[in-house]
């Protein structure tokens, strides 16, 4: 089994931050990839991270957005 990445916090501040800007960003995983020049798999775990902490929600055509239900 591979060992969990750890999103950088820099990276996760960035994020937030584009989300907080634009309220209505949807971006899917590979947007968000190339937006934040990001490996696939960092970029998966930004978006667990960020959707885990209920910053994001993902939507039924698997974009993710700023949640509603956010802290």
């Amino acid at each position: 089994m591979a060992p969990e990445t750890v999103v950088d916090e820099t990276v996760l501040r960035r994020a937030r931050a584009e989300y907080l800007e634009m309220p209505g960003l949807r971006l899917t995983s590979a947007q968000a990839q190339r937006l934040w020049g990001l490996d696939g798999r960092t970029c998966d775990e930004l978006l667990v991270t960020l959707t885990r902490l209920q910053f994001l929600a993902r939507t039924r055509d698997g974009a993710f957005v700023l949640s509603s239900s956010r802290p």
